[in-house]
């Protein structure tokens, strides 16, 4: 798998591209913002047709250019089920003045954990885990040993969880349930920063040390 990433908009978020090697099939993963930029990212690396756009949660920065994207690509947007309302309303749940405007958009297909997704090619894993967001999802790519971690696990760092319906035990419980169900090579591609592997994070994040325990 060929995966890359575009760091974008005010709050520096990563979107992701992924194809299989030599595919002109790919995926989008959380298109957060300058959805110019993307295309372009998308047209660079040979991507044609993008299968779907695939969204780990619903804070505006991961979202912002669903809409426009979603219209260019006529890709499907796969959202995380208890954040459709997040999607459909994207700037009723932007937290800050000066930010946006972003164009809202209603998900074609929603997902809550536990499906398995066969997509550009790719066999998908989707996790349940909360705590960041109320609805958070996680994409594991088994045979590429890939997470697609949106923003419960960063590089020496965890998600916020000062948020509307974050919650700080659950984020690590749900940071404990991929530690257990994924090997610890797992290249952890974040919403955030750079990546990581979660072996690296077991044994040196500071927010992980209970867990570690």
């Amino acid at each position: 798998m060929d995966a890359r990433y575009l760091t974008v908009g005010v709050a520096q978020e990563n979107t992701w591209i992924a194809r299989r090697d030599g595919s002109d099939s790919g995926l989008l993963i959380d298109p957060g913002d300058e959805p110019d930029r993307i295309k372009a990212g998308l047209a660079d690396l040979g991507v044609s047709k993008v299968e779907a756009i695939l969204l780990t949660h619903c804070h505006f920065d991961h979202v912002g250019a669903v809409a426009p994207l979603a219209e260019a690509t006529g890709a499907p947007v796969y959202c995380p089920k208890l954040e459709v309302p997040l999607l459909a309303d994207i700037m009723a749940w932007v937290p800050w003045p000066g930010i946006g405007p972003f164009e809202s958009y209603d998900a074609d297909e929603t997902l809550e954990g536990g499906e398995k997704l066969t997509l550009a090619g790719l066999d998908i894993e989707v996790f349940f885990v909360p705590g960041h967001s109320p609805g958070h999802l996680a994409y594991s790519i088994p045979s590429e040993g890939a997470l697609l971690s949106g923003d419960v696990l960063f590089q020496g760092s965890i998600g916020r969880t000062d948020l509307p319906g974050g919650d700080h035990e659950r984020l690590l419980k749900s940071i404990g349930e991929l530690l257990v169900a994924l090997p610890g090579e797992t290249n952890v591609l974040p919403g955030h920063m750079a990546p990581t592997t979660l072996a690296a994070e077991r044994a040196t994040n500071p927010f992980l040390h209970e867990l570690s325990a």
